[in-house]
C-alpha cells in the first residue's frame, strides 16, 4: 500500500514503478466524502467509547455482586451480542428506534444515521468492554475495599479512590478497543447509518465501483499515524516507569539513611 501510494499510475499496483507523486495524497486531501466519512467515524467511535466503556464496567461489577447460581445465566445475556451478526444488530436497531422515536415524539432526534449507529455499535462493543474489565476484576483484592470502608470511607469513595485507579488500566484497554472497533465496523453499520456516512461504507462503495491510489494513500497515512501512536505510547510509559524507579529508589537511600543513623 505504501508504494502504491506514491505511484503515479491511476491503478493501486506496485510494479512497475511509473514515476513517483504526492498527488495521490493531495487527491486524498480534496476528497470530500471520503473525509467526511472519516469525521463520522471518529465522531461515531469517540461516542461509542463513551457509551461502551461505562456499560462495560457496569456489567463487570455486576458480575461480581451475583449470587454464582445466576452468573452463567448473566453471562450469557450480557455476551450475547458479540454472537449475534451485526446485520441483525443493525436491522434490528432501526426497526426499534424507529417505533420507539416515533412513539416518544423523537423522530428527529433518535431517528438519525449517527445515533443509531452509537447505539447499535455500543450493544455489542459493550460487552467485549465487560470481558477486558472483568479479566482485571478477577485479580481484585476485595480486602482493600474492606479496608477503606473500615476506615470511613463511603461506597462512593471506595469505588472512585480504590476500584476506579485499579481499573484504570483495563479500562484505557476497552476504550482503545472499543474506538477501533467501532471505526472499521460495516455489518452493523451499513444498515443503521442510513443516509450519513462513514469511512467503511464510503470505501465499500469505493471498492465496488473501482478504487484507485487514493485508498493507498488513506491507508498509509492510518498506519504511520498508528505506528507513531504506538512509539509515543511506549515512550510515555518508559518515562513513568524510569520516574517510579526514580522515586523508589530516593525512598529506599532515605530509609536506608535513617536506618543508619544512630
Amino acid at each position: 500500500m505504501g508504494v502504491s501510494a506514491f505511484n503515479t499510475s491511476t491503478y493501486p499496483r506496485v510494479w512497475p514503478i511509473e514515476g513517483v507523486t504526492l498527488h495521490w495524497f493531495e487527491a486524498l486531501a480534496s476528497d470530500g466524502p471520503l473525509l467526511e466519512g472519516l469525521r463520522t467515524s471518529v465522531v461515531i467511535g469517540f461516542f461509542v467509547v463513551v457509551l461502551s466503556v461505562p456499560l462495560g464496567l457496569a456489567g463487570a461489577v455486576v458480575m461480581t455482586q451475583l449470587f454464582r447460581s445466576a452468573r452463567s445465566f448473566y453471562y450469557f445475556v450480557a455476551v450475547a451480542p458479540v454472537l449475534t451478526p451485526g446485520i441483525i444488530i443493525g436491522i434490528a436497531t432501526v426497526v426499534f428506534w424507529r417505533d420507539f422515536s416515533g412513539f416518544a415524539h423523537l423522530r428527529g432526534t433518535l431517528y438519525n444515521g449517527t445515533v443509531l449507529t452509537v447505539l447499535a455499535q455500543s450493544s455489542f462493543i459493550s460487552s467485549y468492554c465487560m470481558l477486558i474489565i472483568m479479566a482485571r476484576l478477577q485479580r481484585f483484592d476485595l480486602d482493600q475495599e474492606e479496608a477503606a470502608l473500615d476506615l470511613g470511607a463511603s461506597y462512593s469513595q471506595v469505588f472512585r479512590h480504590v476500584l476506579l485507579p485499579f481499573l484504570r488500566p483495563a479500562l484505557l484497554s476497552s476504550a482503545v478497543l472499543a474506538f477501533l472497533t467501532s471505526f472499521e465496523n460495516y455489518n452493523a453499520t451499513t444498515f443503521a447509518i442510513l443516509a450519513d456516512k462513514t469511512m467503511t461504507t464510503v470505501l465499500a462503495a469505493r471498492v465496488r465501483t473501482g478504487t484507485s491510489p487514493t485508498i493507498s494513500a488513506l491507508a498509509t497515512v492510518i498506519v504511520c499515524l498508528t505506528i507513531l501512536a504506538t512509539l509515543l505510547f511506549e515512550w510515555v510509559k518508559r518515562r513513568d516507569d524510569r520516574r517510579r524507579n526514580a522515586r523508589l529508589s530516593a525512598a529506599r537511600a532515605e530509609e536506608a539513611a535513617e536506618l543508619a543513623t544512630p
